[in-house]
């Protein structure tokens, strides 16, 4: 199929539940969505949300790296070049992850379109089904106390607790909560880098009789040495999430002695499914578990991601609720959530439809 179009616009999606992490607060999210067309009349679905306090991208980064005039090297080539075009999208937009991402997903939609089969299949299928995490921000006891009851009535049975703008008040809240929800409930932390290295003991410390299932960066990008020294039992848990943006990352945290047992692989980090891919192989080589992520993202690139995670053995975890809380969606389809687990639909490629802007 040859490539006739690409074409860009950035959407509000809106928030129904704002939120706090350790860096910022999140009140509104805006994604650039991508649409490839071919000369068959398939159309091919990409979004992109790019995170600046992680890898530098800003919104207008990536729109002006997706402007239609700016796509024009895409006219006129095979989608069964997938490969090919990937690597082209690195060279002309290297400061633009979550836009590469935006472009590498489409291209995948495509390819997997063009075999009629959903994208997890056509890369190699690990995994069918599994549970992922849902958030609960940076907020009062009381309020995560109420906003953790409302996830598990939804059927969720995986909470992922944010963390990192004051110890004292993390600690106090992740015992109320065990407290409150009792041990069936898996619990995940997520600091955002929020802790110095004496945080960061003090927080096992504090935590020992919690059963944390994962503690997410819990300090600085930077401080990988600083996460090496930690006892081995705590760097299992501990998932890489802002130190691990490529695969140049992943085999730095997996060298000898490795910083954690666990790699949180975003698309928006890394560009896309291709390079996420090598970051899991690495993984698998390596022992490390893998968490796929995301930011607050259309349901294209989360489906995306969630083709990507079930194509891999070493994944173990996902935490892809980053459309669950949007105010309006660009898409319809790509995977299904029933009691908090997640599963991809039968359609091809992505499985994802568009809907009208």
């Amino acid at each position: 199929m040859r490539i006739v179009s690409a074409r860009a616009r950035t959407e509000e999606l809106g928030l129904t539940r704002p939120y706090t992490i350790a860096f910022r607060a999140i009140h509104s999210v805006s994604n650039v969505v991508l649409e490839i067309r071919t000369d068959s009349g398939r159309v091919g679905l990409g979004a992109a949300s790019p995170e600046p306090r992680v890898t530098g991208e800003t919104l207008e980064i990536c729109r002006a790296s997706l402007e239609r005039e700016e796509l024009g090297w895409l006219v006129g080539r095979d989608t069964e070049e997938v490969a090919v075009l990937c690597g082209d999208a690195k060279l002309r937009i290297p400061d633009a992850p979550a836009a590469r991402a935006a472009i590498d997903m489409a291209l995948h939609d495509l390819f997997a379109q063009d075999l009629e089969r959903p994208l997890a299949d056509v890369l190699g299928r690990a995994h069918f089904e599994l549970p992922t995490s849902i958030t609960i921000g940076i907020q009062g006891v009381e309020e995560t106390l109420v906003e953790a009851h409302r996830c598990l009535g939804l059927g969720f049975s995986i909470l992922k607790v944010k963390t990192g703008l004051d110890l004292e008040g993390d600690l106090e809240r992740l015992v109320r909560l065990r407290e409150s929800i009792g041990r069936d409930v898996r619990v995940r932390v997520d600091a955002n880098q929020g802790y110095t290295r004496e945080e960061t003991i003090r927080f096992f410390e504090g935590t020992a009789s919690l059963d944390l299932e994962i503690v997410e960066q819990p300090m600085q990008a930077g401080s990988v040495d600083a996460m090496r020294e930690l006892p081995e039992a705590w760097k299992e848990r501990i998932a890489a999430d802002e130190s691990l943006l490529d695969d140049r990352d992943a085999l730095a945290l997996a060298a000898p002695a490795r910083a954690c047992g666990i790699f949180n692989i975003k698309l928006m980090k890394c560009g896309g499914i291709r390079p996420a891919l090598r970051m899991a192989s690495i993984a698998q080589a390596a022992g490390v578990d893998l968490m796929w992520g995301c930011m607050d993202e259309s349901r294209i690139s989360i489906a995306a991601a969630l083709h990507a995670a079930f194509a891999s053995p070493a994944t173990r975890y996902l935490d892809l609720d980053g459309s669950l809380d949007l105010a309006r969606d660009v898409a319809r389809g790509g995977f299904v959530i029933e009691r908090g687990r997640m599963r991809t639909t039968d359609a091809p490629g992505l499985g994802v439809t568009a809907l009208p802007p």
